[in-house]
């Protein structure tokens, strides 16, 4: 697999790690391709029919297919093998920043020091909200905000800088950059004129998808916000060694402390999946909060279900029960509209739409089945002007 872009504080790899870390991304490829894929002839061959000839329909919905498919045989070895995939891949990365933790914490500390261009600011009282810590998201160990050293942990960041590259199998460039690319494609293309002096990324994590906006609104003040400190360490440290500005705070985006209608632009990228059903109306009216009167919001995820087929989006589904996402199938069955309503948005000014990737430093190509991945290719765009 074509390299990640080794910045400064990308951890090195030895000759055995970089060769176990391929082979969990070649494998993760594969499932994806040819065993996950082969599961919908699977079901369109045996499991729909049987369903069928039982209830004298097909499936309705995605939950329907799910308990239905849920006790096939090659659908339970498919599914074990993409979780102990899942694992493996944290695994592959884990021992090579474990090994190189000490030298990564302290090359972020030299770089939060002299930074030249943004700043990081951290809150040791944040209360870390439960939707975090009663689950590792994605089955990342100790999830995004937990430390595992007492001064300065930036495990979380390194770990996850690495581990996206490997799960998204490359796809989504050689800096991890895809969303943010694909939502600056999207203003380019609907919101030609927009010029904002302030922009918020929230749940930034480490900066993949907020440094897109610094080269593309180059006179903007750029703003990000994180609830995991190790993550916005790792962020700020990888972002001065990419030589960009941006203000990294740690913030619940319920509740920040932004002044009212400050910023212009107010963007998360696959964020909202990952908060809760609670959480979400919160982090929406603050949003309206801060927003600037005209201003744009943009919440960017994985392509919305509502379209698929029962099968096809009982495929995502598959992370809501099975790689500790608990949210991302609940946020599919949410009325956008409503729910930008419900926050003070003018609901004319509501749209749920989708764009094609932006991404400008494509690593790999490969071929999916319809319904293997749903999100390849196009993400979803939520959005409303205050």
């Amino acid at each position: 697999m074509p390299g990640q872009y080794r910045h400064d504080m990308l951890c090195d790899v030895t000759h055995d790690e970089n060769s176990r870390q391929d082979f969990v991304s070649s494998f993760k490829s594969y499932l994806s391709s040819g065993v996950s894929g082969a599961s919908k002839d699977v079901y369109l061959d045996r499991v729909e029919p049987a369903f069928t000839r039982e209830h004298n329909r097909p499936p309705k919905d995605r939950h329907e297919v799910r308990r239905a498919i849920s006790g096939n045989g090659h659908y339970q070895m498919s599914s074990s093998l993409k979780r102990t995939a899942q694992e493996m891949m944290f695994d592959s990365v884990g021992e090579s920043v474990e090994r190189q933790l000490p030298a990564l914490i302290n090359k972020a500390g030299v770089k939060r020091k002299k930074a030249k261009f943004g700043t990081l600011r951290l809150d040791p009282k944040l209360q870390i909200p439960r939707y975090h810590t009663a689950v590792d998201i994605h089955c990342m160990p100790g999830g995004y905000h937990t430390e595992i050293v007492a001064n300065d942990d930036v495990y979380a960041g390194a770990l996850y800088d690495r581990s996206i590259f490997l799960f998204s199998m490359g796809i989504r460039g050689v800096l991890n950059d895809d969303f943010g690319q694909s939502v600056v494609a999207y203003y380019t293309k609907h919101h030609p004129d927009l010029k904002p002096k302030r922009i918020l990324d929230i749940g930034c994590s480490v900066g993949h998808g907020t440094l897109p906006h610094v080269d593309a609104f180059p006179d903007a003040e750029v703003y990000a916000i994180d609830v995991g400190a190790p993550m916005l360490r790792y962020g700020h440290a990888r972002t001065e060694a990419l030589g960009k500005r941006v203000h990294f705070s740690q913030q619940n985006a319920e509740q920040t402390d932004f002044p009212d209608h400050y910023f212009d632009l107010v963007m998360s990228q696959i964020v909202i999946h990952e908060t809760s059903h609670k959480a979400l109306p919160r982090i929406m009216r603050e949003c309206k909060r801060i927003l600037k009167p005209g201003g744009l919001l943009l919440h960017v995820d994985g392509l919305d279900w509502k379209d698929m087929s029962p099968y096809d989006a009982s495929v995502p589904d598959w992370d809501t029960y099975y790689n500790a996402e608990p949210f991302i199938g609940g946020l599919h069955d949410t009325d956008y509209y409503d729910l930008a309503a419900d926050a003070g948005f003018d609901r004319k000014g509501v749209f749920v739409t989708s764009t094609k990737s932006g991404i400008s430093t494509p690593v790999r190509r490969i071929e999916l089945k319809a319904g293997d991945f749903g999100n390849v290719g196009s993400v979803m765009v939520f959005g409303a002007r205050a």
